[in-house]
């Protein structure tokens, strides 16, 4: 059974910073794409940040660059996600989610990604 758990959420202030991480069970885990979304109350889910299965890749919405890094660690099947300078803007249920097709034109199609997080709660009070 494939399995997504993220972990690392909480309350933060303005300006202060937190690293996510999620675990998969998921046996292709090195040749799938990972990334991290986010969906806060009344908006849409947004692609936070991917990263391609041999970490080469990466993308970053253009909100984020600058102030966060994902990466990922095969032989222990988890993916990072490093925030630093979070606004209260960027509360939100943060999930972590896989893509089977690792090209670079469908690493970022949200239809593509077929397994999912639980989502983790980051709070950025003001």
């Amino acid at each position: 059974q494939v399995q997504l758990v993220e972990s690392g959420g909480g309350l933060v202030q303005a300006g202060g910073s937190l690293k996510l991480s999620c675990t998969a069970s998921i046996r292709t885990f090195s040749v799938s794409v990972m990334a991290w979304f986010r969906q806060a109350p009344g908006k849409e889910r947004e692609l936070v940040a991917s990263i391609s299965g041999n970490g080469a890749s990466t993308f970053y919405a253009d909100s984020l660059k600058g102030r966060a890094a994902i990466s990922r660690d095969n032989a222990k099947n988890t993916v990072h996600l490093q925030m630093n300078s979070l606004k209260p803007e960027e509360s939100a249920v943060y999930y972590c989610a896989r893509n089977p097709v690792d090209t670079p034109y469908n690493r970022n199609r949200k239809d593509l990604y077929d397994y999912w997080g639980q989502g983790t709660q980051v709070t950025v009070s003001s």
